[in-house]
This record gives C-alpha cells, sequence and structure tokens, in this order.
C-alpha cells in the first residue's frame, strides 16, 4: 500500500545539502528564531473541579497527544527522521513549534538548510499533484474534509479516509473520550463525548456536533478532531486534526449571553442589499469564556488561537446555531506580552491611552460572533461561499469577521449596550492589526489582516507620521470599516472565485514600508506569539 508519502527523497537531499548527519539552521546567525516566540503558562483554578472533573482532564489531554501526532502527519509526514537528524535543540524546539521545518511566522520559509518550499496542499495530496490534475479526478470524495489524496501502485489518484489512514491512532483517542464520558455527571458533555468517539472512528461528525451545541451546563469543555482546513493551500478542502481542553468560567459566560441576542437585528442592518444578508441569525447562538488548559495539533502550530467560532458545518448552524468560545488567558498572554509593547512603538503617544484589554477582549469576541453573519450561501443558491472560494475561502471569512466584529461594536456603542470610549476598541483594533499580521500573510488570518490594512490605508483611516508611528483617524475608520464591510460580503454572495483571488493577489501582501515597521518591533526584542508550557505536570494534576 502506498498509502504514506515517501521522504527518502526529502531526506537524501537534506542530507546532501549539508555534508553532515545533522541538519543546521538555515543563515543561523541572522535568524534567532526561538526569539519570535514568549513562553506561557496554560493554567487555571481547579478548586472548584471534582475529582471525576480532574479525571476527565487528564484524559482529554491524553487524546490530545494523539491529535498533536496525526496533525504531524497531516502538516509534513513522519517526523521521527526530521527531529533525529537535528543536534541543535532551539532549532529541535523550532521545528516542534512549527510542525515542520518551515517557518508558520514568516510565510512558511525554509528554516533548515536544503529544505525546499512547502507544498501547498502539505501532506493531504501527493506533492506532484496540481490543481488541475485533482479538478479532473472523477473521484466521488475528492473534496470530503475527511480524505487524504495519495496514488496507487499504477499512480492513479486514490482516496483514503482519515480513521482508514489513522486506524491505530483513532481508536486510541475514541477509548480514551469513552473514558471519560463515563466518568462525567454532566448529560451533556456524556453524550457529546460518546458521539465524538465514534466520528474519530468513522469520520461522521455531523451528530457530534450537534450534541456539542446542545450542551449548555458543562464546566469542562473540548474541542476535538479534525475541524479547520487552514493548512490545505492547495483547495482549502482538508480539515486539520486539533483539540483544545478547556475549561469554562461560568460567571464571564453569564455575562456575555447577552450580546447573542443582538444578532438578528445587526444582519438585518448590515450595509448590504437584503439578498446578501438572508439568512437567520442568533438562533441558539452561544457565547462563552474559558480558560483553556491545553493546546494541540492545528491550532498549536506557529501562532496561538485566542478565540473559536464553531461548528464550521453550515448544516449544524442551521440547525442549532453557533458557539463563540473566548480564551481569556491566551487573550491576557497575548495582550500583555506583545500587544502593549508593540503599541509602544507603533502608536502614537496621546492614542496609547485607548488601549485596553476590555476592548481587546471585545474586539476578539465580537469577532467570533461576526462569522454568523450574512450569508453562508451564494446569492444563486448553488454552492456554499466556501465551496465555490475555494482556497480563498478562509481569508475572505476572516476578513468579514473581523471587520463585522467592529460593526458590531459600533452598533451596540451607539445603543449604550457598550461600555466604554468607542476610541478604545478602534485604537485597540488598529494595533491588533500589526500583532496579527506579523504572522505572516501566507495563512488565512494574515491575508485578511493585509487586506484591511491596506484598504484601511487607502481610505485614508490611519496615518503613518514621520517618526514611524501611526495615528488612528477615528471617524475615516468607521466609513472605512462599512466599506470594507460591503465589498466582503458581496463577494461572498457572488461568490466569484476571479474576484476574490485578484482582491488577494492585490491587497494580501505587506508592503516595504510596513515590514520595516515590524522589523522594528523584532529588533526591540518583542515577540510575534507565545508557547505554552502545558500539560498534566504544569496543572499539577
Amino acid at each position: 500500500m502506498k498509502h504514506f508519502i515517501s521522504l527518502l527523497s526529502i531526506l537524501f537531499l537534506l542530507s546532501s545539502c549539508n555534508n553532515s548527519s545533522s541538519l543546521k539552521q538555515d543563515n543561523a546567525a541572522d535568524r534567532p528564531l526561538m526569539e519570535k516566540y514568549t513562553t506561557f503558562k496554560l493554567t487555571s483554578d481547579l478548586n472548584g473541579l471534582t475529582d471525576n472533573q480532574t479525571q476527565i482532564i487528564k484524559l482529554l489531554i491524553q487524546a490530545g497527544e494523539i491529535m498533536d501526532e496525526l496533525f504531524w502527519y497531516e502538516a509534513y509526514g513522519d517526523r521521527t527522521e526530521l527531529l533525529a537528524k537535528i543536534e541543535d535543540e532551539d532549532l529541535k524546539k523550532f521545528v516542534m513549534i512549527n510542525y515542520g521545518p518551515w517557518d508558520r511566522l514568516d510565510d512558511n520559509k525554509p528554516f533548515i538548510d536544503g529544505v525546499g518550499k512547502k507544498p501547498e496542499g502539505a501532506n493531504f495530496y501527493p506533492n506532484d499533484m496540481d490543481k488541475k490534475e485533482f479538478k479532473a479526478s472523477t473521484l466521488a470524495d475528492k473534496s470530503s474534509l475527511y480524505t487524504f489524496l495519495r496514488r496507487d501502485d499504477e499512480g492513479k489518484l486514490i482516496t483514503v479516509p482519515y480513521h482508514v489512514q489513522f486506524a491505530d491512532q483513532t481508536k486510541k483517542a475514541s477509548d480514551l473520550l469513552l473514558q471519560a464520558a463515563e466518568l462525567a455527571n454532566e448529560a451533556g458533555l456524556k453524550k457529546y463525548l460518546t458521539l465524538r468517539a465514534q466520528a474519530l472512528l468513522d469520520d461522521k461528525y455531523f451528530e457530534s456536533d450537534v450534541a456539542w451545541m446542545q450542551m449548555e451546563n458543562n464546566q469542562i469543555e473540548v474541542v476535538i478532531g479534525p475541524i479547520e482546513n487552514y493548512e490545505d493551500h492547495l483547495n482549502g478542502a482538508k480539515a486539520a486534526h486539533e483539540c483544545f481542553v478547556l475549561i469554562k468560567d461560568m460567571e464571564w459566560s453569564e455575562k456575555l449571553k447577552k450580546y447573542a441576542a443582538f444578532l438578528p437585528e445587526l444582519q438585518k442592518g448590515l450595509p448590504v442589499p437584503d439578498i446578501y444578508k438572508q439568512d437567520e441569525v442568533g438562533r441558539n447562538s452561544q457565547l462563552n469564556a474559558y480558560d483553556v488548559v491545553y493546546y494541540a495539533g492545528d491550532c498549536n502550530a506557529g501562532s496561538k488561537t485566542i478565540a473559536i467560532n464553531l461548528p464550521n458545518d453550515e448544516k449544524v448552524q442551521e440547525q442549532e446555531g453557533s458557539r463563540r468560545l473566548q480564551l481569556k488567558n491566551a487573550m491576557r498572554a497575548k495582550f500583555d506580552k506583545i500587544l502593549l509593547p508593540i503599541s509602544e512603538v507603533l502608536i502614537v503617544e496621546d492614542q496609547r491611552k485607548y488601549i485596553t484589554f476590555d476592548a481587546f477582549f471585545s474586539n476578539t469576541m465580537f469577532h467570533e460572533v461576526a462569522h454568523g453573519l450574512g450569508i453562508k450561501n451564494t446569492i444563486d443558491g448553488k454552492s456554499t461561499v466556501r465551496e465555490v472560494l475555494k482556497e480563498h475561502a478562509s481569508a475572505l471569512e476572516e476578513g468579514k469577521a473581523d471587520i463585522l466584529g467592529l460593526y458590531m461594536i459600533t452598533q451596540l456603542h451607539k445603543k449604550g449596550e457598550l461600555k466604554g470610549d468607542l476610541k478604545n476598541y478602534y485604537t485597540t483594533f488598529m494595533t491588533s492589526i500589526f500583532r496579527s499580521v506579523r504572522f505572516g500573510a501566507s495563512s488565512a488570518h494574515g491575508k485578511a489582516n493585509m487586506i484591511r490594512f491596506n484598504y484601511f490605508r487607502e481610505k485614508g483611516a490611519f496615518e503613518r507620521l514621520a517618526n514611524g508611528t501611526y495615528r488612528v483617524h477615528f471617524d475615516k475608520l468607521e466609513a472605512a470599516a462599512t466599506g470594507l464591510s460591503t465589498l466582503i460580503l458581496t463577494l461572498q454572495g457572488d461568490g466569484s472565485y476571479k474576484n476574490v483571488a485578484d482582491l488577494v493577489a492585490d491587497k494580501g501582501v505587506i508592503g516595504k514600508e510596513l515590514q520595516a515597521d515590524l522589523d522594528r518591533l523584532s529588533a526591540q526584542g518583542i515577540p510575534v506569539d507565545v508557547v505554552f508550557e502545558q500539560g498534566v505536570d504544569v496543572l499539577g494534576l
């Protein structure tokens, strides 16, 4: 069986280019790679948890470790030989952070001698397969979220379901979830864990997604399985494995409930014709706050997720709504260690007072809420937005969520439902663009940030002063946000792949001036993102 892509040719190339049995950092003297990250310990107050709940957390972390293994295969392949050839411990750590020899915070550039460009399709497809061959294939499940494409002995494309490729690992993870379900006293969590355990074995996730949405009173939360399609830059079709283990902040979650009720009204007020906002929104939309105690796989690769909006399945969303999870402790880490130091360098002094954690939390939260606005299907009714926009769908969706999140904040503030100075939200939002764009323009979030930055610049929403700091023009920023909202919602509804591709090519890039400003941040030792100290030992379990 040739289900696995052989790494022999890659490893031979790496060995021959180094004249050594070990792999070396590319331009090591010029690129202090580990300085891009700062460490943060993932902890939470466990005193209020029962013995069963702490045992559940331990089991979920073990299942998460398996998801990490699966994502390694999806992102790169067999990591064993790669890591064995690296002698430098910092370089090995950097490979682990990136799940491969490509820097996720630098447009996936290789950082090890002799390593070529990262395949656009990661390890989901044969390296020699292009979009033309994929499109021409008549395989019925080629676009499934849960299949690999491989070649048979004759070189023909075949599909391999995830649960077949990962049969041994998913069985172990499934057993762990069933053990956790046995310990769960809350009926909703027990049902979800049981159904999710089965889904890992057959790649049928609908019922477990529905059960996840129907949970309400559980304090322990887990997001696990193949979920987001960010890793597939070729077609945007394949989901990658990940895991979050979370503890719900019951008090904060209660405070957030009221905002979901405004979604239908905000949907009606979107700055586009009614045909672009025909979907019903707000039903069973949930907002909750959490401490996250474990990341694994896709969500742990390179830049770290600080909020979640799930499920992605449009059918589940139509039936049950969606849940937005705000990861408080991870947000606080990025605000204190990254956002505030950035503001000291790039924001004019008299506007730095407007940058607050509450605004950062709200901007992040409403980004996730805004995923529910707009429409999921093209206005001609022939396709979902995700299907027709292919590899650009994620970038445009993230851009929509960013800009409509700001729209929601503006509208709620005008209604008196959101406290604080609106300048706090706008200035913090602008500063956050500098934080997020440092992740590089290769990711969906990176492209979304650059589209927004370049659009704002064209509309005069900010100006760069001679001393290299930026001043926000609040009135123009609000107008620019409205204009960009209209553009993105219309592009999604029309489902024009070409127009979206043109937008990404034109505005989804980092210019020389901005790159120089970002380099100043690195020169001053401001980290780009965080690496977590996490696990059972860190939690004291």
